[in-house]
């Protein structure tokens, strides 16, 4: 029988046993952040026309395979299993409940009653069998079927209408799936089709979709939020630039402009009538270093260039003072995260020799960057060359960028949004980790992962945690040296948008209301 180790959809853990499977999906601790402004009661009506960047003419409306502003037409269309509070904490969403097995091994899930998509049909358990197996299909090849490989998709038991078993593959483990399969995979119904039958039940209904221009659509009455969503209709509008984008929300043409990089919150901050919201987040910022790299592949040559890193001025420089330091390792707000692990210093001295120890005195590397990560390489391959290395930047638009990194690249810029340890590990560098650039591969790290994703107690948890971050920090191939606040910018007539410490404050749609309907 298992535990009654059970989330209900306000997040209330049910048990002890429980609290610390909560906390680790916690993105910033567990306060709260607070509003700013008091911006009095939600009122209902108007159109809400949100603004995201999209640089090629591609685009689709597919639940389990998104393309570019796709990710934010989906929290439109689509609902999921749990969502994030404002704390970055997972809660129930469509799901009524969640019972993991004692042994991790398992998880049951029921949905509320009465759920409704698009179309009229009730959300079942079927459904929900069909979005499972559909998100993980080999053929569909959705970049987020790792969210769920842990899940047996031949094994899938249906309990009743409204109730699924979960088992995990063969030393796996479900510990984390409410935190890994959280913000994208939404629930699906078994004739579902990402052409000519596009229903969810998200908070709006599409109306029209012109790829790589606008999407539209209508407020769904049924959504499972009472009151909710407060305006009528909502637009997401595609800009190919981050200039365009700032223009038209400073001149009225847009209402709300989400993931605001720092140069453009800079001069949206002195826009009359417009309002930057920052939300401190431990959301990584990373130099990815290849293992499979010839100079990479010594330990000394990686704990040397940490050791170059000097993580205050990244911060200060690359990030404009928007941030916080890093020490190598990720989900710092982690109730498993071993603290007592010293923040690694700035040694430029310590670093030659253990470069001259590794036989690379005057070493050259190339760091391939995007655009987001240009200015961190930047900063970095000047911090480097003061101690005699040769750090060349290569700058790739967002589409090169995106596609697997050939072998021989060195080190690439990186980054992921704040999540709980293991959710991070299985996105960064755990064994089948979907991100994984680095192809670190530590038969110890991977036990013990997989030995913490088996076990929900989180104080049995934290041995098993500590010890694989004392790898990560010994001989990991990450230099994790910040974490980025996050912006978002809207009208003033727009409320709802608050501080939090997720990265997807911008992308609530259900919660953002006109002032002036």
């Amino acid at each position: 029988m298992i535990a009654p180790l059970l989330l209900d959809r306000r997040g209330l853990l049910a048990t002890a046993g429980m609290t610390g499977l909560g906390l680790l999906a916690g993105c910033g601790g567990a306060r709260a952040p607070q509003a700013g402004v008091d911006e009095g009661k939600p009122r209902r009506g108007g159109r809400l026309r949100i603004g995201t960047i999209e640089p090629t003419q591609a685009g689709n409306l597919d639940a389990h395979k998104p393309v570019g502003a796709g990710i934010i037409r989906g929290w439109a269309i689509y609902s999921k299993l749990w969502e994030w509070t404002k704390a970055c904490e997972p809660t129930g969403a469509l799901a009524e409940s969640t019972e993991i097995a004692p042994d991790g091994q398992s998880v049951v899930i029921r949905l509320h009653q009465g759920l409704e998509f698009h179309h009229g049909k009730t959300v079942s358990a079927e459904d929900l069998v069909y979005s499972i197996r559909r998100i993980s299909d080999p053929q569909l090849a959705s970049p987020y079927a790792g969210l769920v490989a842990a899940v047996n998709r031949d094994t899938i038991e249906t309990l009743d209408p409204r109730t699924v078993r979960l088992h995990a593959h063969p030393g796996k483990g479900l510990v984390a799936l409410m935190d890994t399969w959280i913000s994208f995979g939404g629930i699906v119904p078994t004739d579902y089709d990402p052409v000519h039958n596009v229903v969810g039940c998200g908070p709006f209904r599409l109306k029209s979709f012109k790829p790589g221009q606008r999407s539209t659509f209508t407020r769904f009455e049924n959504y499972f939020k009472p009151g909710q969503p407060y305006v009528d209709e909502l637009e997401i509008i595609e800009f190919k630039d981050q200039t365009a984008r700032a223009y038209a929300l400073q001149s009225g043409q847009i209402d709300l402009a989400d993931l605001v990089p720092v140069e453009q919150a800079q001069l949206l901050r002195r826009s009359p009538g417009v309002k930057v919201v920052t939300s401190p987040t431990n959301n990584v910022q990373s130099l990815d270093m290849n293992v499979l790299h010839p100079a990479l592949s010594d330990v000394r040559v990686r704990q040397a260039l940490r050791l170059l890193a000097d993580r205050p001025d990244l911060v200060k420089r690359a990030l404009h003072g928007e941030g916080t330091t890093g020490n190598d390792l990720y989900s710092p707000h982690d109730p498993t995260y071993d603290h007592d692990i010293a923040q690694r210093a700035h040694d430029p001295d310590k670093a030659k020799w253990l470069l001259a120890q590794a036989g690379h005195p005057s070493l050259a590397l190339t760091i391939t960057a995007n655009a987001a990560g240009a200015p961190a390489a930047l900063v970095f391959a000047e911090q480097a060359r003061k101690s005699g290395l040769d750090l060349k930047v290569e700058r790739l638009d967002a589409a090169s960028f995106a596609v697997p990194a050939p072998p021989g690249r060195a080190i690439t810029t990186g980054g992921i949004p704040a999540r709980g340890f293991l959710a991070s590990a299985l996105h960064y560098d755990a064994p089948d980790a979907i991100i994984n650039r680095t192809n670190f591969h530590d038969p110890r790290f991977g036990a013990l992962i997989n030995a913490a994703l088996s076990q929900p107690d989180v104080e049995k948890r934290k041995p098993l945690v500590h010890e694989a971050q004392h790898i990560q920090h010994d001989r990991g191939s990450l230099l994790i040296w910040g974490f980025t606040h996050v912006r978002a910018a809207a009208r003033d007539t727009i409320g709802g948008l608050v501080a939090e410490k997720t990265q997807f404050g911008g992308w609530r749609v259900d919660e953002f209301w006109r002032k002036d309907a």
